[in-house]
């Protein structure tokens, strides 16, 4: 996996070993990263279910000014903070080891410009958070990664990719 676009592109970034592991594929993050481009530019990021950190890194490689990024695995946050150091992000960005409904229950509104939501199919997290922005919205935008054929509540903007859907709501 490689950053797509900005002042890291081509930087490879590690994946952790294991079949739960679900990266997004470059073609859905660069389509992502195109919907968002111009939020990007001094936004400040929030990566929920994080893993590898790969959309949190993007943003920063594209201009975002910092990135939270919130996992609860050891081994990718292991592997996220090689990454981080990998690509010299810095004071950019902060790890945070968490449940990451639990890190958004504490957010206040407008807390974050742009929240990026990754969290493992089939098990309606993505639901949960999107339900959460619904009622305390904590940034301008949300995108929320799930499966196609999953839906997810009304008031977002579904893209298909595949089998992969990304839903993103706004505020106002």
């Amino acid at each position: 996996m490689r950053i797509v676009a900005g002042r890291w592109r081509g930087r490879k970034l590690g994946v952790p070993a294991g079949a739960d592991i679900r990266p997004t594929a470059d073609k859905v993050r660069e389509a992502w990263m195109s919907i968002v481009q111009h939020d990007i530019p001094a936004a400040r990021v929030l990566d929920l279910f994080a893993g590898t950190g790969a959309l949190g890194i993007e943003a920063l490689s594209r201009g975002a000014d910092h990135a939270d990024f919130v996992e609860q695995s050891t081994a990718s946050i292991d592997v996220l903070r090689k990454n981080l150091e990998a690509v010299g992000a810095g004071s950019a960005a902060a790890v945070h080891r968490a449940d990451a409904l639990k890190f958004i229950e504490r957010l206040s509104a407008a807390s974050y410009d742009i929240a990026f939501a990754d969290p493992p199919y089939r098990q309606g997290l993505a639901s949960a958070v999107a339900e959460r922005w619904l009622s305390a919205p904590f940034s301008r935008i949300l995108g929320v990664e799930h499966e196609s054929t999953e839906r997810l509540p009304p008031g977002g903007e579904l893209r298909r990719y595949g089998t992969t859907g990304i839903t993103f709501y706004r505020r106002g």
